[in-house]
C-alpha cells in the first residue's frame, strides 16, 4: 500500500483524528455508522487519483467525543469550520450513509467550499412506504449479513478477530450513532424540504439490493437534489465502496473529471 498519515487536528475544541493518503484534488470522504479509523482498500484506491482525507467525526474512532455534539446539525457546522480551517480550497465531498447524511446537512448550509458531492447509499431522509433496515434492533451477524449482497463479504468481516482497541471503537461509535439517529431512525425530518438549495454538480451511488436503506431512498434524492444524477449499482448492498470498488472508483472520478471539464 501507498503511504498514508494518521494526523491528529483539533476544531471547535475537539480533537479529531485525520487518514490522509494521495496527491491531487482534495477530496474529503465522511465515514457512515461504522467509522473509518483504520485504512481500507478504498482509501487506497481514492488516493491514486486524490489528495484523500478521511476525518473521524466527533463521538467516532480516536476523535474527542465533545460536549456540544447533540445532532447531526452540530456536525454539519463541526464540517464547515473544519472546511474552512483545513484550507483545502474548493474540495470534493463524499459520504456514505450516516456520513452521506452529514454531507447533506453541510451542503444545505453551505457548498462555498465543495466542488462536488457524491452521496453514497445515503441516510438523511424519509420516504413513506418503503421501511429501512434496522440496525439497531439486528444482532451483530444480521446487521453484517444485511450489509452486503454477497455473503462472502460479511463471511470475511466476521471471520476476523477484532482487536481490543478496534472493540471499544465499535461500541463507542454505537453510541455515538444511537445519539445522532436513534429517534426518528436516520433522518430529520427538516431536510428534505431543504435539498432544492444543493447547487453542485451531485452524484448518487447506490446498491440495487440495500437492505438498509432500499434504492428507493436514492431515487428520491435525485429528484430532490437539482440536477443530481443517480447510479445503482447490481449486485450490490449497502457499501458499494467495498463491495463494488472498481464501480465506486469510477464513478467518483468521473463526476469529479466531469466536474472540472
Amino acid at each position: 500500500m501507498a503511504t498514508h498519515t494518521s494526523e491528529k487536528k483539533t476544531i471547535a475544541g475537539c480533537e479529531i483524528e485525520l487518514l490522509k493518503g494521495g496527491n491531487g484534488p482534495p477530496l474529503v470522504f465522511l465515514h457512515g455508522a461504522g467509522g473509518a479509523h483504520n485504512w481500507m482498500p478504498y482509501m487506497e484506491r481514492l488516493s491514486e487519483h486524490f489528495a484523500l482525507t478521511v476525518p473521524s467525526h466527533p463521538g467516532w474512532g480516536r476523535s474527542d467525543t465533545p460536549d456540544w455534539l447533540d445532532g447531526m446539525g452540530d456536525l454539519a457546522y463541526f464540517y464547515l469550520e473544519f472546511l474552512k480551517e483545513m484550507d483545502l480550497g474548493k474540495t470534493h465531498l463524499v459520504g456514505n450513509s450516516l456520513g452521506g447524511w452529514l454531507a447533506l446537512e453541510i451542503a444545505v448550509r453551505s457548498t462555498a467550499q465543495i466542488e462536488t458531492l457524491t452521496l453514497v447509499s445515503a441516510a438523511g431522509i424519509h420516504v413513506d412506504g418503503v421501511p429501512k433496515g434496522d440496525i439497531f434492533l439486528w444482532d451483530d451477524n444480521e446487521r453484517v449479513y444485511n450489509t452486503f449482497y454477497d455473503p462472502k463479504f460479511a463471511e470475511a468481516r466476521l471471520a476476523k478477530q477484532p482487536s481490543e482497541e478496534d472493540a471499544n471503537i465499535s461500541l463507542k461509535n454505537h453510541f455515538s450513532t444511537a445519539k445522532m439517529a436513534w429517534h426518528p431512525r436516520f433522518y430529520n425530518p427538516e431536510l428534505q424540504k431543504w435539498l432544492h438549495r444543493i447547487d453542485i454538480p451531485t452524484l448518487i451511488l447506490w446498491g440495487d439490493s440495500d437492505k438498509i436503506f432500499p434504492p428507493a431512498y436514492g431515487r428520491a434524492m435525485q429528484k430532490l437534489i437539482p440536477g443530481s444524477k443517480l447510479t445503482i449499482l447490481p449486485e450490490c448492498g449497502h457499501l458499494p465502496q467495498q463491495e463494488k470498488l472498481e464501480d465506486f472508483i469510477s464513478g467518483v472520478t468521473a463526476h469529479t473529471n466531469g466536474a472540472a471539464s
